[in-house]
């Protein structure tokens, strides 16, 4: 076979350069278009950072120290900054009449308990209790009603007697008995009430004593006599000890008989009414025995005493 002359066209590989073709020649790959090169620009290097001069490498920067600690609270410091809150005081004038009148209403609160207090033993009472009281107050009304007749009439027997010398001197005599009843200058007879007091060491004094003889006077008592002392208008009682009391002097023990000549039903009512003499002793864990009699004898005496300076004007 008759061998050709020309070369078999070089297929290129990957990595070769291109190789140059004659134009026409068959084969050959076409040509890119032409591209007009566009101008880049400059490209601007930074220029390097200023070295440092040589010397010791500079120092570290201190860490920051770190915050004080709180100061301990010292004992006593809360307190001292309350009381130089309050104290020297920083009122005004407003505040003076605010607590002025602060003041006065608790006064008044203060003195309406008070007075409620005291009387809550009569608005705590009964109605029988209530009733008795009234009776007593009605029965010494009376009482009352009849001494004022009493003395009318003596009144106009002196005034329409024949013998008025003889009448004024029989009137005379029975006021001399009765003053005598009451001075105790005399004995004295009739019905009433005897009383027993017993208490536990201390527990009867002798304010107890004389609250119950005014409640007897009070009620219509007219003799009175406790352990043989005749109780008068002039007698006085104080504590002697812790179960004695002396009475105008003459020191008495327990057990006190009081003897009493008056009428029973105004008398007994009288020491139990609600807040009187029998409950306060019995509160003392005192007991008070009653008991209302037909005839009682009062016979302690006082001797009569002369006055120094005070004369009859009759």
């Amino acid at each position: 076979m008759p061998v050709s002359d020309e070369t078999p066209p070089h297929s290129p590989r990957p990595g070769d350069p291109p190789a140059a073709y004659p134009e026409g020649t068959p084969g050959a790959p076409s040509a890119p278009p032409h591209r007009p090169s566009v101008p880049r620009p400059p490209v601007q290097r930074r220029p390097p950072p200023p070295q440092p001069p040589p010397g010791p490498p500079p120092e570290r920067a201190a860490s920051p120290a770190p915050p004080p600690a709180a100061p301990e609270p010292r004992p006593g410091a809360g307190r001292r900054r309350l009381v130089d809150a309050v104290w020297p005081p920083r009122l005004t004038r407003s505040q003076l009449i605010v607590a002025l009148l602060l003041f006065v209403l608790g006064l008044g609160l203060a003195i309406q308990v008070r007075s409620t207090g005291e009387s809550s033993a009569l608005r705590g009472a009964r109605q029988e209790d209530l009733v008795r009281i009234l009776d007593e107050l009605d029965d010494r009304t009376q009482r009352l009603e009849d001494e004022r007749e009493r003395l009318e009439d003596q009144k106009a027997e002196l005034e329409n007697s024949s013998d008025r010398a003889e009448e004024a001197r029989r009137q005379t005599e029975a006021k001399e008995r009765e003053l005598g009843v009451l001075a105790g200058t005399v004995a004295a007879e009739g019905p009433g009430i005897e009383i027993t007091v017993r208490g536990p060491e201390g527990a009867v004094e002798a304010d107890m004593l004389l609250d119950t003889i005014q409640e007897l006077r009070a009620a219509g008592a007219e003799a009175i006599q406790i352990n043989g002392v005749r109780v008068v208008a002039g007698t006085h009682f104080a504590d002697a000890g812790e179960n004695d009391v002396a009475i105008d002097g003459r020191r008495v023990s327990q057990p006190y008989v009081f003897r009493v000549i008056g009428r029973a039903e105004d008398l007994e009512p009288a020491l139990n009414i609600p807040g009187g003499v029998v409950q306060t002793m019995e509160e003392e864990q005192a007991t008070v025995s009653i008991e209302p009699r037909d005839t009682v004898i009062v016979d302690a005496l006082r001797r009569a005493k002369r006055p120094d300076y005070a004369r009859s004007s009759s």
